[in-house]
């Protein structure tokens, strides 16, 4: 078993592309900007997501590539549940790896709730997975994203 990620000692350089993914991706994604957010991932990059099914109809969550990301994003962007909002307090990295939560009780009130993990390889994503909390799940069951 690895130890803690955060131990590992990360460059000022490694930082710096780490730190823009996150800001740049949060604040893309909250103002629906999918050119900016497209332009964070590699070419060949792969997203995981229970909405992938969902939105798409199909039974396998993985979109492979960035056009094929650009589609889901471009049908879910419209369909955001207001209780998507963006709430958070940091994230954790080791240069490579880049996680952070979205947790449900923010100081407003209640959100849903995700757990994003990236990959990063050259300042771009290769590898996204989005772990859906309860009231996550909750949205996808009550249908929200089609409404």
């Amino acid at each position: 078993m690895t130890g803690n990620l955060a131990e590992n000692v990360v460059s000022a350089e490694q930082r710096a592309m780490v730190e823009h993914v996150y800001q740049e991706w949060d604040r893309a994604w909250s103002e629906d900007d999918l050119d900016a957010m497209i332009a964070l991932y590699a070419p060949d990059a792969v997203l995981e997501s229970p909405l992938v099914p969902h939105l798409r109809g199909t039974s396998n969550g993985v979109c492979r590539g960035r056009e094929a990301i650009r589609e889901l994003l471009e049908i879910a962007a419209p369909r955001k549940p207001h209780r998507r909002t963006f709430y958070r307090k940091g994230y954790f990295t080791d240069g490579r790896l880049l996680l952070w939560e979205y947790p449900r009780e923010t100081p407003e009130g209640e959100q849903m709730d995700f757990v994003e993990v990236m990959e990063i390889e050259n300042g771009l994503i290769k590898r996204h997975r989005v772990y859906w909390g309860w009231t996550g799940v909750e949205i996808i069951k009550t249908d929200a994203y089609h409404k």
